[in-house]
């Protein structure tokens, strides 16, 4: 029976790794080793580290994760791209080249017969006043046509060095027990009281692999990475469980 599998916070691209290349191999071989089982793709956010599409350009990169999606979706897979905070800024290009659906923000849809709750993270919860007035800066159209009116030699190194240094100054994997992680927690705790329709809600973002229980008997699944943890859910239309890729 085919089955639909979940993954989030791939960052491929990201300069702060080892070997950029080696990281988009390790990602492709898993969707070869899962793609007979496979279903349906949910790409649950920052998939790819930095991406900022122009009309007729697109940043160089990423040709065997592309090929590989494009190959699956060929082939009849769904794909599902959620936005997340280092990937916003798709707009026509993905969707028209590889037949994938993207989405901006959380939304509720039946999945094998069982009612999902799906967002990357970032915009669930409450955070900060700075993440939130960032958040919105990145989605506002007048400064992405300001952004995009900067040349990418200097816009595409900036990005990056300013994800560097984000990530160097979080050198450890993140706990559930941080606050931004359990602000979405107690949103999700809050939300499911009242809509007890709803099994599973799934985010990544927050670079931890948690399974958790809600007190309404809903269960709150947080993807992980693959930076270290190289985790992923699946779901063959009676249980969801996160799975450690073996590769």
């Amino acid at each position: 029976m085919k089955k639909v599998f979940f993954i989030s916070d791939l960052h491929l691209g990201a300069r702060y790794t080892d070997d950029i290349h080696q990281a988009e191999r390790r990602v492709t071989r898993w969707l070869d080793s899962v793609c007979d089982e496979m279903a349906e793709l949910y790409l649950m956010g920052d998939i790819l580290d930095y991406w900022y599409e122009y009309r007729y350009v697109v940043p160089r990169g990423y040709v065997r994760f592309f090929g590989k999606l494009a190959e699956l979706s060929d082939k009849g897979v769904k794909i599902h791209w959620f936005i997340g905070n280092h990937d916003i800024w798709i707009f026509d290009y993905l969707p028209h080249e590889l037949g994938i659906e993207v989405v901006d923000g959380s939304v509720v849809r039946d999945i094998m017969g069982s009612r999902f709750f799906l967002a990357h993270g970032d915009g669930v919860g409450r955070h900060s006043l700075m993440f939130r007035f960032m958040r919105t800066l990145f989605r506002n159209r007048l400064c992405q046509r300001l952004y995009a009116a900067v040349h990418p030699r200097w816009t595409v190194p900036f990005a990056n060095g300013w994800s560097r240094m984000s990530r160097l100054s979080h050198k450890e994997v993140p706990s559930v027990d941080d606050s931004a992680c359990l602000a979405t927690r107690r949103y999700v705790e809050e939300y499911s009281a009242a809509h007890a329709d709803i099994g599973y809600y799934v985010f990544g973002h927050f670079h931890v692999a948690e399974d958790i229980a809600m007190p309404n008997g809903s269960r709150m699944v947080v993807l992980g990475d693959w930076i270290k943890l190289y985790t992923y859910a699946v779901f063959d239309g009676t249980k969801l469980e996160l799975r450690h890729a073996d590769i």
